[in-house]
């Protein structure tokens, strides 16, 4: 017998994995000022916080992912209660990316819709 639950984790995994690099880059395009890492994941949590996608441990990887490969630039600022932090901010190619990431996402959010609901 297949386990469901361990199918679901796995599945919510992979949908996450993509997803989660789209709306980062949404959440930054959007911000006037950069963001840290905390700050982006309160923000996210605030909006919706029976629905929590993206946990902290998985934030930061993503975050790393994007600027590794140019779509985002970071900082190190002091901080007056703590550590240094990074602060994150949308580069042009981030902003390229994001508009070629929601037209991919819109297609894929069609069909699924037009699938499952149809």
């Amino acid at each position: 017998m297949v386990d469901i639950s361990t199918q679901t984790k796995k599945f919510q995994k992979e949908l996450n994995a993509g997803t989660s690099s789209l709306i980062l880059l949404s959440v930054l395009s959007r911000s006037e000022q950069p963001m840290y890492g905390y700050q982006i994941a309160k923000m996210l949590e605030d909006h919706e916080p029976n629905i929590l996608i993206m946990k902290q441990g998985t934030l930061y990887p993503v975050l790393r992912s994007l600027e590794e490969n140019s779509l985002l630039e970071s900082t190190i600022e002091p901080s007056v209660s703590g550590p240094p932090r990074r602060y994150y901010s949308i580069t042009a190619d981030g902003r390229a990316a994001l508009t070629e990431w929601t037209e991919i996402w819109n297609q894929t959010k069609n069909f699924v819709d037009a699938n499952l609901i149809g």
